[in-house]
């Protein structure tokens, strides 16, 4: 099958649909490439990475970060600059920092829907490859 595959994806069942969209295409910058409304049904699809983050309704939101059996998938950003992507985040009104592990610098949030949200250093996970 692997030569059968001209695309990945995820797909995000939402509650808060119209705010997890906007947090993904306004903070994180993800590009729409289409959206749509077929009696009441909606979507967006963004760009992410060489794949795509649909987005669509049907989760069930939590208003503090969802645990591990709630959400047991965690979206990852690689940024090259950490504080720049900081100040963005808090700049949204999102209360986040910077925290060091052994295996590298991450800030961990959640989207409005309470999924787990993830930004990493960049050099660092290029390291651990080239390691």
């Amino acid at each position: 099958m692997q030569a059968n595959i001209a695309r990945y994806g995820l797909i995000l069942n939402t509650e808060r649909f119209d705010q997890c969209v906007a947090f993904y295409r306004d903070l994180f910058g993800l590009r729409q490439l289409f959206e749509k409304d077929e009696d009441g049904f909606r979507l967006v699809c963004l760009e992410y990475g060489d794949g795509y983050l649909m987005i669509e309704p049907g989760g069930k939101a939590k208003d503090s970060t969802k645990s591990l059996e709630e959400g047991s998938v965690k979206l990852r950003f690689n940024v090259e600059n950490l504080e720049d992507a900081l100040a963005d985040i808090r700049a949204w009104g999102i209360q986040a920092a910077i925290t060091e592990n052994a295996w590298g610098r991450t800030i961990n949030i959640n989207d409005p829907d309470g999924n787990r949200v993830g930004v990493r250093d960049e050099a660092g996970f290029i390291g651990q490859i080239n390691a």
